[in-house]
This record gives C-alpha cells, structure tokens and sequence, in this order.
C-alpha cells in the first residue's frame, strides 16, 4: 500500500519482538480517514522516504527513524558482518544456544540497547502501537507516561535466608505488575510495558533487576551465600535506592572527606641487593631497581572508610559483618569538596584517569618532592602503600660540587647527602652510568636519585675519569671547560678556573699573536683573529676545527699557523689529509704564502712506504685514501700537526677512513670543513672525537644523550647543551659577517612550466611510486622504507629535468630545458662566464648534447675527469670559453673559479650545504663581480615541495654549526604523502 501525502496521514512508531534481537522499533505513515482516524493503509517510513512527507514530521521524527532504521535486521547483519549474507543465515548461526558466538551477541545486545534508550527518550508526545501477529503497525495502543515511576526494594533476612523482592509505585499508586504480562523492552535505564503503558523509573534501575520478578514474587538468597550477595547486590542497591531491610540495620552518616593519596610500585622485579654494604659510611646501593614505574591512587577517606575517586557518587556504602548481625553503613559523600581536591591535584599536573596515575620512577618522586609540603598544607595525606616491604625516602636531598683547575685536568670534589646521610660522590656517579636510580639508606628506606641531578649534571656523570690511587678522586679533561662553566652559571658548581682559561669561552679576549716573519702575505682582520684562536688551541693543547664559509681562507690561516710552529722550533714533520683532488690547491698557496715550508706528497702508486722520509720536511700532504691504505705506516711516526681538510670525510665513525686517522699518533689535531654537519649530529661526534677524543664522551653515550633527543624529539634544551660543550672548539664565520669586500650574491628561483608531453610521464611515475612507497610503508614502516622512497623521488626529479633522463628514446621536450638553455644563451650573449651544476650526469649529457648543437665551447669536469686542473685553468684564463659543466659530488670542492659571475643550479637537492658548496666556487675571495645565482624549479613537481619542506626541516644545523640535518631519514608519513600529491 502506498499513502497519498495529498489526503491527511499521520506518524505512528510500532513495537515488535523479533525472534534473536529482542524488542525492536519500526516507523510508519498511516492514511487518515474523514474523522481523522487511523485506517488499514500505511506504509513503512525510512531515512531514504522520510523527506515525502516532511509535512508531517518534526525534528524528533526524523531522528526517531534515523535510530529505527539502524535497528532493524538489514542494519544490524551490515553494520557486524562486511560480507553479504542473509538474515536466515546470519541469526541461527550466531545465536545458536551452543555453538552461538557469545561475544558478538553482547555486542549486538550493546548496539541496540544504547538506540532503544534513544529512541525511549524522544518518543514522548509521539503515537507507539504494539504490532499485531499479522504485521499490522497499529494495534494495541501504548500510552506513554510522563513521570517516573519509583523502586522500593524489600529485604527480609530470616534464620535460614533472605527474601529480596521490589515493589513499584506510579503516582504513590502501588503496581500490582507481577504475572500480569509485563516486559522490559529496555535494560539500561529500565523502561517496562504493563497494562499498555509503558513506565520507566527514578534512579535509572537497570531492567534485569526487574526482569526476575516479571513472573515470579520474591527471590529467596541462601543462608550460605548471603555475604557475598550482601556485598556485591544489596550494597549497591543501598546505595543507589529506597530500600526497606528487615533482619539487618542501615546506618547514614555524612562526615568530611579526607583526600589519601598512595603510591607504590607498579611492577617488581626483584629485591635490591647491596653494592658495598661494608663501607664505612654505612650506606648501600640496590643492584638492580625493582619498579621502573610508580602508581599513584587517589582516595577519599570518610570516618572509618575509603572510598576511590574513581567514581564520584553521592553516595557509597560499606558492609560490616557483626557477630552474625550486618551493618550497612551508607556514607553521603560531598562531591563539591571531593572535586575541589581532584582540581588540587590537577593543577598541579596530576592528570588522573580513573583516580589513578602511573609516572616513571624519576618523575614521580620528582613530583612528590616538589609537592609535597603544599598538599599537605591543602589536607592531603601521601603515603606509601603498606601492602609492599619497600619504604621509599621522602626527605630532602642535596649536592654539593667544587672543581678546581689542576694543571693538565680539573678536579672534582662533591658533597651528596640523602636527609642525614651522605654518600660518596663516585659511588653516586657509577650508580648513574649503569641507570640505576636507588640507593638504599642506613635505615633501610630507599632513596630515589632526584631526576634534576641526571639532567643537570648528566653530561659531568659520563665525562669524568678517576684517578688510580683514590676511590673519591675525580678529574675532568680541560677541554671540558664548556661544561664546567654552564655548571657555574647554573650555580650548579663551585668553580676556581685560572683567567687564561677562560678567554677561550670568549672569542674577542684571545690574545694577539705576531705573524710568522716568513709568511708573505697579509690575512684580513677575521682571519688575522682565526690564526690567533689556532694559536691559543696549540698552546693548551686543545684540538680544533676551523669551520670557517667556503671561500674565506681556511687554507691561508692554517699555513699561517704552521709557518709560525717552524719558527717557534716545531721538530716532526705535520700530516695535512684531504681529497685527492685538493693536493694540487694545497701545493700551490702553501708556495705562494710560505715558501719556507717544505712540502712533501705522499701519494701515488709508487710511493716509497718509510717515514723516515718525513724527517727533512715541514708538511706532508696525503689523501684520505692514502691514509686509509698506509695507515699501519703512517701510525709509526709522530706528527706534529695532523690536519684534515674537508673533514666530513670522516663523519661516519664506522668508515674504514675515520677509523684510521683516529690510529694516527701527533701532538696537534685540527680540522678544516665549511660542513661538519651535513646529514646527522653523529658527523659532529665523528669529527670531535678525533680533534678532542672524549669531549662528547662515547657513541652510545652521544646517540642516548643527544642525537636522539635532539633529532627525534627536537630537544631545544639538548641541543643548546651539545652547541655549549663543542663552541670552544669551532671558529665558524659566515661570508655576511666578515667578508663584506666580496661582491653581492643575487639568488633567484626561477619556476619552469613542464611541456605537455613531459607532465604526462610525470604524473604517470608519481601514480606509481605514490602507491608503491605508501604500500610499503603500512606494511614495513617509514624506516624501512627509505631506499624506495629515494628511487621514487629519484625519478621524479629526472622527470622533472627532462624525461629522456629516465626513457631514453624520449622524444619529447623539456620546459626546464628550454627555460635554462635560452637563459644560458642570453647570458653568453651578453659576455658572462657561467658555471653550469647538476647532480646527474645524465642531465649534463643533455646540455653537452646542446651546447655541441650550437656550436659553443665548454670545459667538463665529472667524477671521471682526471685534468681537474686544466679545466679550471682554462675557463679561468680563457675569455672566450664562457661555459663550465660541473657535476655537483665532483665540483663542490677545491675549485677557485673567481671569472664565473653566473651560477646555474639545474636541479637542487635537498642539502643546501651542497649547493652553498657549488656557489662558492664563484663566490670567493678573488671575486670581483656581482654573482647571480639561479635555482631551476619545475613548477608543481617534488622539487616545488622539497623546498617547502626544507624550511620545516633545517632547524638542528643553524642551531649548532652547520648547515642541514638529514632530510629523508626524519621525513614523516605525511610529510611523504604531501611529496606525492
């Protein structure tokens, strides 16, 4: 049948049993007849239909069948089981009394219960029949009453049992509802149809309290198992309604809440045992600590009896068993106050769930110290539970640290104290390092290492060393001068330090030193003061690294140096390793600048492997290779000097060549990079553990203590720290700050528009490797998934170049191409000289292939290319060659190509240190001419986003020293899904 919305129909809601889910709703429209009655046609109303007859419907009508239709079967098989499959297999199979799946009914009882009380609460108002057998909507009228009414549960306790039964009232009207045909339709709260009216009750009882009594008079409660039912039935029910008990008392009582706040330990794994139980101090360290994490439990202690804060109720109830008699004690709680003790704690960062809180052990008793006494004051009690044989300590600790400078070390004197007694400063220390965080006291209580000492003085823990003859003799290396006075700033530390070393903190206090007479030349003022600080190094013994920009003399200033170390008397000859590539640039201003030097190469296939050789010479110049190859040579003589220049090579302290120099024996070590920070800190702690072994202390030690937390966790404190400790030992000047007689850098990003052709091949590669790199890494992580994501990134940004990069028999165009070409031609045109980067060489072949078309001349300089020197020569000399093709690994280095006054970067990466790197070759000391710098960018490619993530990512390196840190390696997921959208 189908109702007319053009005749008058009206909303009815009909209730019906279904054979598996219980009580169920359904909506319905019904036509009305002349006298506004209802007739035989109607039709089934849903969300899909429900709009037909808006005329008829309010707000509550359109969720009412919203919450209907999600109820009836249909819904109910979708919404649990993905598959299709029909009700009449669906309902036997999980409802079947044996083999029936328990779980997944619960489930479904929870789903429809929590709609039914919905729709229980906006049917007020609205029309509700019981459905006839024959389906029919409107048969018997419910009535649906306005009030509540009310529960009183009767209680009769005898010799032998205890009857429980309730009695139900509506309008003080007592319901005589038992055996009448009554039935809960709904359990949570209770609704109940009886005599075609539907009830539901004050204090919101749940319906399987009632559901017994439906046909049967009182519930008889065995003699035997009547405590047990008193505590977890009667209880709650005294508690929460009017109950009339005969046989045993109920007793009110409203005292003031006390708030108890316990703590103990969440998990244990064993007894502490002693570290010196002997000693004469009297104090002992556990072992092993037993809980990693401490529980805290709030409780509110009225009178005689506790109740958790778990649940705020008005009102809880204890059972008391005396003699054979029972009391319930019904405790009224003031929720106000117990809420205004839950703010308490609260605002002071006790954000509890469920009244309960778990901290590890450190934070914990950090925020018990700190506490404390300000929630006593407020009427807290802090205890310990009694239920565990540990007793913590919950006074006071204190630490007391004097250093004082001896004459190659510091020494370090340290009072600690837990209340009365005190404990060795060592014992301390060593108890640290392991990570344990106990000590057990004299009297048995056990104290917890305050976590304010492991941060502040974390970094003094790993870097001291103890002197042989004494257990409590404690030094510090004077390189770690840094640390010494971040604690006397902290007023962390007593410290007694001669002036002179302290000038090495302050830069602009060094004092001057003359030029050596043999060196020819002048140093301008910043690198007059860089040869001063190489001084002041050698003279405490200090190794450094010069980290001076590209292009600002860190050669000049280090022969300088090592011309005034032969004047001074310097004996052993100095080791200077590089790249290959730079022993030529090496050779030549170390004979332009100082003559007096002698200078002997060690390289080549037949090199003689005796260093009694290096007896006649001032400086030796190697390269890493060589190092690498002859290191059990090399490490038999002494060197004055050993000097790394562009010393990143030696940032991996697992590579074969970093192990090596560090065998190499000398009296000085100094390095030389413009990047000592290119990927990762772990490159810092590579490089100053060879110039100061032990400054940072150990590689697990740094990678725990400050490469995680800085590059994981973005630990500003941390990294403020690592900056500290290494800032005595690296000069870094930037070109802005002091060679302000250079030219201006003109930097540019010039947006190139793919071609049709090529944005086909490219949005085709990005469809794939999207996919591909995301299905991998629900699959396998980020972490594992780097060597994908740099394959797919790889292609993308040869695409974006020119998509013959990828497929070679491409025969389409290129808009990069076309872009930087005609500005190359332009710029010939116009008489500038222009150094052409690009990472791929691939990408140089395509402009070879076009400059060869055109008929320009150009020099080459790749990996392959073994004339470096020629090259250079020639396009610094020759005024009509005007055109330089680099390869970015092959040209960032050792190149002086001051006559180029355009550089052209064909497709960045995301290390800026490599293309500062490629900029420098032009922008230099020498340099006459402003540089113009272009940067090609395909526009809506990875490489537009690149940059944008490059300003997200590059924080750590201007923060300590360098330049970047790793850009894939701390790409997130959704940092990569943005790559490739």
């Amino acid at each position: 049948m189908v109702v007319s919305t053009a005749k008058p129909f009206r909303i009815i809601y009909s209730l019906f049993e279904h054979e598996y889910l219980g009580y169920l709703f359904e909506s319905f429209v019904v036509q009305l007849d002349a006298k506004g009655k209802l007739t035989f046609v109607h039709q089934n109303i849903s969300s899909k239909n429900a709009k037909e007859f808006a005329a008829g419907l309010d707000d509550n009508d359109y969720e009412l069948i919203r919450l209907m239709d999600s109820m009836q079967q249909e819904a109910v098989i979708k919404f649990f089981h993905k598959k299709k499959i029909k009700p009449a297999e669906f309902f036997p199979k999980v409802f079947n009394p044996e083999k029936g799946n328990q779980d997944l009914q619960e489930e479904i009882k929870r789903y429809l219960g929590r709609r039914c009380a919905k729709i229980l609460q906006l049917l007020k108002g609205k029309e509700l029949y019981e459905m006839n057998n024959d389906g029919e909507p409107a048969g018997n009228r419910i009535e649906i009453l306005e009030n509540e009414a009310t529960i009183l549960f009767h209680f009769r306790r005898n010799e032998e049992n205890t009857h429980y039964f309730p009695t139900i009232k509506y309008d003080n009207e007592k319901l005589d509802f038992q055996y009448k045909g009554a039935y809960i339709i709904c359990n949570e709260p209770a609704w109940m149809v009886f005599d075609s009216k539907l009830y539901h009750f004050k204090g919101d009882v749940d319906g399987k309290k009632l559901i017994p009594f439906i046909n049967k008079k009182f519930i008889e409660i065995p003699k035997k198992v009547e405590d047990t039912y008193y505590r977890k039935f009667v209880a709650p029910l005294v508690a929460s309604f009017d109950v009339y008990a005969k046989g045993f008392d109920i007793v009110t009582a409203r005292p003031d809440p006390v708030p108890v706040l316990t703590f103990s330990e969440l998990s244990k794994v064993g007894n502490p045992l002693s570290l010196f139980p002997d000693s004469d101090n009297g104090v002992a360290l556990a072992e092993g600590d037993e809980a990693d994490t401490i529980l805290f439990k709030l409780h509110f202690k009225y009178g005689d009896f506790n109740f958790g804060a778990d649940q705020l109720v008005p009102v809880s109830v204890k059972v008391e068993k005396d003699g054979d008699n029972y009391i319930f004690h019904r405790i009224r709680r003031n929720l106000s106050e117990e809420k205004r003790f839950l703010t308490q704690l609260k605002d002071k960062g006790f954000i509890a769930k469920n009244a309960a809180i778990s901290w590890p052990k450190l934070q914990a008793f950090t925020w018990i110290r700190r506490y404390k006494e300000q929630l006593e004051m407020e009427g807290f009690v802090i205890r310990q539970d009694s239920n565990h044989d540990k007793k913590y300590f919950l006074g006071e600790p204190s630490i007391k640290i004097e250093v004082k400078e001896n004459i190659d070390w510091f020494d370090i004197y340290a009072i600690v104290k837990f209340g009365d007694y005190e404990i060795p400063f060592n014992e301390l220390r060593k108890r640290i390092l392991k990570k344990r965080q106990e000590i057990i006291l004299p009297n048995g209580e056990i104290a917890v290492i305050p976590e304010k000492w492991l941060i502040e003085y974390s970094e003094l823990f790993a870097f001291m060393e103890e002197k042989e003859h004494g257990l409590d003799d404690l030094t510090l290396k004077k390189h770690h001068l840094a640390l010494i006075k971040d604690l006397e700033n902290g007023n962390l530390a007593q410290v007694t330090m001669s002036r002179k070393l302290e000038k090495l903190r302050e830069f602009d206090e060094i004092e001057d030193y003359p030029l050596p007479d043999k060196f020819i030349g002048t140093l301008r003022p910043y690198q007059k003061a860089g040869y001063n600080w190489l001084q002041f190094l050698n003279k405490f013994g200090f190794g450094g690294c010069l980290a001076d920009d590209m292009g600002l003399g860190k050669t000049v200033q280090t022969l300088a140096m090592l011309q005034a170390e032969k004047e001074n008397g310097m004996v052993n000859a100095s080791l200077l390793i590089m790249p290959t590539s730079l022993i030529y640039n090496w050779e030549m201003e170390a004979g332009k600048f100082t003559p007096q030097l002698n200078i002997f190469v060690y390289t080549g296939t037949n090199r003689l492997k005796d260093v009694s050789q290096f007896e006649d010479y001032d400086l030796i110049l190697t390269s890493y290779g060589i190092s690498r190859l002859d290191v059990e040579i090399l490490k038999e003589y002494y060197f004055h000097h050993i000097i790394l220049d562009e010393s990143q090579a030696i940032k991996n302290p697992n590579s074969n060549i970093a192990k090596s120099v560090k065998q190499l024996k000398s009296k000085h070590r100094l390095i030389l990079t413009g990047t000592p920070l290119e990927n990762s800190t772990l490159d810092l702690w590579s490089q100053m553990s060879f110039i100061n072994p032990g400054l940072l202390g150990n590689q697990s030690f740094f990678k725990n203590e400050f490469l995680n937390p800085i590059e994981k966790k973005r630990d500003q404190n941390k990294t403020m720290k690592l900056n500290s400790i290494i800032k005595p030992f690296i000069l870094r000047r930037h070109k802005s700050q002091v060679a302000r007689e250079l030219p201006e850098k003109i930097e540019n990003v010039r947006y190139c528009t793919m071609t049709t052709m090529q944005e086909e091949h490219y949005e085709e590669a990005k469809a794939f490797y999207r996919n591909k790199i995301l299905e991998h890494i629900d699959s396998h992580g980020v972490n594992n998934s780097q060597f994908l994501l740099l394959q797919g990134l790889t292609k993308l940004r040869q695409i974006a170049n020119h998509p013959k990069m990828v497929t070679e028999d491409y025969g389409g165009d290129s808009g990069k191409l076309d872009e930087s070409t005609g500005m190359l031609m332009n710029a010939i045109a116009k008489n500038h000289k222009i150094l052409v980067f690009s990472q791929f060489v691939k990408h140089l072949s395509i402009f070879r292939s076009f400059l060869d078309n055109q008929k320009i001349e150009y020099v080459y300089l790749d990996g392959t290319t073994k004339d470096r020197k020629t090259q250079v020569e020639r396009f610094q000399n020759e005024e009509d060659l005007k055109v330089f093709l680099i390869s970015l690994k092959a040209g960032g280095l050792g190149l002086n190509l001051t006559r180029a006054d355009y550089v052209f970067i064909l497709d960045p990466w995301w290390n800026p240190a490599i293309e500062a790197q490629a900029v420098d070759r032009a922008h230099r000391i020498g340099q006459k001419n402003t540089v113009f710098t272009y940067k090609f960018i395909s526009k809506n490619t990875v490489e537009e986003k690149i940059l944008l993530l490059q300003k997200n990512k590059l924080k750590l390196a201007n923060e300590l020293i360098s330049t970047e840190e790793s850009f894939v390696k701390n790409l997130s997921k959704e940092d990569i899904e943005s790559l490739f959208e």
